[in-house]
């Protein structure tokens, strides 16, 4: 990846992360920047989970991008192992170069690495350049996602 280094989330980077996942018309709407501290408690249970791997795409020490990437065991598909991509984020100074790509490859090769057989992600309908672009990577929109808000 050259010059770009990711790497687990740590508690210091919590501010950045969270910075990124509010900056777009949805973020801003269900993200607290100015309070960290659900961040942190969430940070605690996921490093303690080996299925989860929050990471930060870092370059010349600055945070510019971030997603989460969890590993579900599953009886369907002969017992597959498969991976679901969230949380993804590009810092606005560096979207368009070609980062976002680099962060989706990351995660597809440590899918590869913990033996996926399966890569799946969710975007909002409302995100029709994130669709374009997961679908420049090969990804294809084969199902309908549902949420209960709880």
């Amino acid at each position: 990846m050259g010059d770009l280094e990711v790497r687990a989330v740590v508690a210091a980077d919590i501010p950045a992360v969270v910075g990124m996942l509010a900056d777009d018309p949805l973020g801003a709407q269900r993200e607290s920047p100015d309070d960290l501290t659900p961040y942190l408690a969430a940070l605690e249970r996921l490093t303690a989970d080996p299925n989860q791997h929050v990471v930060v795409a870092v370059r010349e020490g600055r945070i510019v991008g971030t997603l989460q990437l969890t590993i579900i065991p599953g009886l369907s598909r002969r017992g597959a192992t498969r991976s679901i991509i969230e949380g993804v984020r590009i810092h606005a100074d560096e979207r368009g170069g070609g980062l976002g790509a680099q962060l989706i490859e990351w995660a597809i090769e440590e899918s590869r690495r913990q033996n996926c057989q399966l890569v799946q992600l969710t975007s909002d309908t409302s995100r029709t350049d994130a669709r374009r672009f997961y679908e420049r990577l090969g990804f294809t929109a084969s199902h309908v996602g549902f949420k209960l808000q709880l």
